[in-house]
């Protein structure tokens, strides 16, 4: 009996030092279906395989970077979101929608993610072949409260189609079905390209990307300093047969100063270290360099900073 109960003991302290060992993150990032969502759900896999277990993730759905951003100061250590780093700014410096909150200041960078390339879609036989043929339709500028909206409103602005183009008010997730049977003229999505939302579509029905000419996008690129002009190939997107100039934004991967530094480290070293896998997964992740994390101008958490200093990776002060 008394052999049993030291093996039952034993077997009970190897169980808690099990559970112990384990990490458990949140990865938040943007709607299922979408481009962004597959990717994270990428990422908990690849997580997953590069410390065997230790570290495991929970994917949780969002309505976009703006939510993402409004719930790291209420989540606990271990929230990994991703949005574009001109968002956090936005929130640090008080400004819409995030007047007189407060913790943002907490945000800490890990990585770089693919970037966001802004699409325009309309059906192709709508007669819309330019942003300016937006005037007077009905139009989809992302999902309700996202950072895809943000920036269409902002284009439709700056180009004096500000309460001239109707918007539709549907989800973003039932634009496409929208655009099929004709309740909208077309839908803006931000996301990496390909994304699977565009060529499932573009497979039932002919679609077109609206490209910007060389003087809209120049204006584009004046008035938002973090932007840069992106080009969507040719075939792309069934029936795209030419190149789509338009514009995309970086996007990184963040925490909080909660997250405690091992887990910061053991999550940003599976990634780079995974990187090549994802790749063969999905292609948008295979350009990444781990350098272009100091670009997005966040300072880094000092677990992720660790991990850079051990790669070699020069650190800017602007960033520690």
């Amino acid at each position: 009996m008394k052999h049993v109960a030291i093996a039952l003991g034993l077997g009970l302290a190897l169980a808690t030092t099990a559970v112990q060992a384990q990490t458990r993150v949140t990865l938040k990032s943007a709607a299922a279906g979408t481009s962004y969502y597959v990717m994270t759900v990428q990422l908990g896999e690849a997580l997953r395989t590069a410390t065997a277990g230790k570290v495991t993730a929970t994917v949780e759905e969002s309505q976009g970077s703006v939510q993402n951003v409004k719930e790291a100061p209420r989540r606990q250590g271990g929230f990994v979101f991703t949005t574009p780093p001109s968002l956090v700014r936005t929130a640090q410096a008080g400004g819409k929608p995030f007047e007189g909150e407060s913790g943002y200041d907490d945000i800490r960078t890990l990585f770089v993610m693919p970037g966001i390339t802004m699409h325009f879609v309309v059906r192709a036989d709508s007669g819309i072949t330019g942003l300016s043929g937006l005037e007077g339709k009905t139009f989809i500028p992302g999902g309700r409260g996202t950072f895809t909206q943000r920036q269409s409103e902002a284009v439709f602005k700056l180009f004096g189609l500000e309460g001239k183009v109707k918007i539709g008010e549907v989800e973003l997730s039932n634009a496409p079905a929208a655009l099929r049977n004709r309740q909208v003229d077309g839908f803006a999505t931000g996301s990496s390209h390909p994304t699977s939302m565009l060529q499932e579509l573009g497979a039932t029905i002919p679609i077109r990307i609206l490209p910007l000419g060389t003087a809209e996008l120049a204006k584009v690129l004046e008035a938002d300093k973090g932007a840069s002009a992106v080009t969507i190939p040719a075939n792309t997107y069934p029936g795209q047969d030419a190149p789509v100039a338009t514009f995309g934004l970086p996007v990184g991967a963040f925490t909080t100063a909660k997250t405690d530094e091992a887990t910061a480290y053991e999550v940003v070293k599976a990634f780079w270290t995974q990187q090549a896998a994802l790749a063969k997964t999905n292609p948008v992740w295979g350009p990444l360099k781990p350098a272009e994390v100091m670009a997005l101008g966040i300072k880094l958490h000092p677990g992720a900073a660790k991990y850079y200093a051990e790669a070699g990776i020069a650190i800017p002060d602007a960033v520690k």
